[in-house]
């Protein structure tokens, strides 16, 4: 278990460093000077020169490239060029309301995903089956941010049932997971439909198991044998799942924030990418990619911990 995390945490290392070299590498493939496609075509040289030096520009590449990684390994993301605030400060004020938007996503997906992948096998080969079929992959098929407009025109506008913008009154959590609901029911109903398809496929291995041809001879009901026996094996295969759909709801969230003018960190980065704020870009990048990354590994050496097998795939 010890070889395993430590190759796993340092592929993961890996995979970061990489990252951070293509987002330096991207600041200077893209076409003009970052000062001047920041301030505009009216800019005076000025200008352009001093947000040149304030974004470290003005330095060798090599110095420059020096500089970012040591201060990101340090916890330095740098500092906005309009407010000249921290970059991590910003990151960290809106970090709570996209965890939140995304916790709650994911929640009531695992919950849903689950219970629609149970029902599946129970009634197996019959028409719920394949209605819930039908329903999965319908809700795999439709993209988050075209959910989050149809919620928005229905829920908020036509029957004003929910608020449409905002993240609610600081301090009232009542107000705020109002103001959530709409946000996570677009976020999470695409995963809705994958866990709820690999649910009902893993759960399918599972019941050929011996001990579930036991548990029959035993005159087990099929319920009690889907809920007690077959279920905590096969949920073991949706832990790498989830990890990796916590990440694809995070970065679904700079979509559905922007629909709903909700903060967070999606909105941030939209905001950033409009004011060609390259600082505030590429740290809040590299902060959502390290934080996607832990969770990835994370979620990798709990699978590696429940089922040993994992560990033997990787070795070899």
């Amino acid at each position: 278990m010890l070889t395993y995390t430590v190759k796993r945490i340092g592929l993961a290392i890996m995979v970061l460093l990489i990252v951070m070299s293509a987002m330096y590498a991207m600041v200077f493939l893209v076409p003009g000077d970052p000062a001047s496609l920041a301030l505009g075509p009216r800019a005076t040289p000025e200008l352009k020169a001093e947000l040149t030096a304030r974004m470290g520009l003005d330095q060798p590449l090599t110095t420059q490239i020096l500089n970012f990684f040591s201060n990101a390994l340090r916890g330095d993301l740098g500092y906005d060029v309009w407010s000249k605030r921290p970059v991590l400060d910003q990151i960290l004020e809106v970090l709570p309301n996209t965890l939140f938007l995304g916790i709650l996503s994911l929640g009531w997906a695992i919950v849903l995903g689950i219970v629609l992948g149970c029902l599946a096998v129970v009634w197996r080969g019959t028409a719920i089956d394949t209605l819930l079929g039908v329903l999965s992959v319908s809700m795999i098929a439709v993209p988050p941010f075209v959910i989050a407009l149809y919620s928005l025109l229905i829920f908020a506008v036509w029957l004003n049932w929910l608020p449409a913008i905002g993240a609610g009154k600081p301090g009232d959590w009542s107000s705020q997971l109002a103001a959530a609901l709409l946000p996570a029911f677009a976020i999470g109903i695409t995963w809705v439909g994958y866990l709820a398809r690999l649910v009902r496929a893993s759960m399918l291995e599972v019941m050929g198991a011996n001990y579930i041809r036991t548990a029959r001879a035993f005159g087990l009901s099929e319920p009690r044998i889907v809920l007690r026996c077959a279920l905590r094996v096969a949920i073991i295969p949706t832990i790498a799942i989830l990890a990796v759909g916590f990440g694809s709801i995070l970065s679904s969230a700079v979509f559905v924030e922007t629909v709903f003018s909700r903060p967070g960190v999606g909105s941030l980065i939209t905001s950033a990418v409009a004011k060609r704020n390259y600082p505030l870009v590429m740290g809040t990048v590299l902060f959502m990619t390290t934080f996607y990354l832990f969770v990835v590994t994370a979620a990798d050496l709990l699978m590696a911990w429940l089922d040993p097998r994992v560990r033997d795939v990787f070795r070899s």
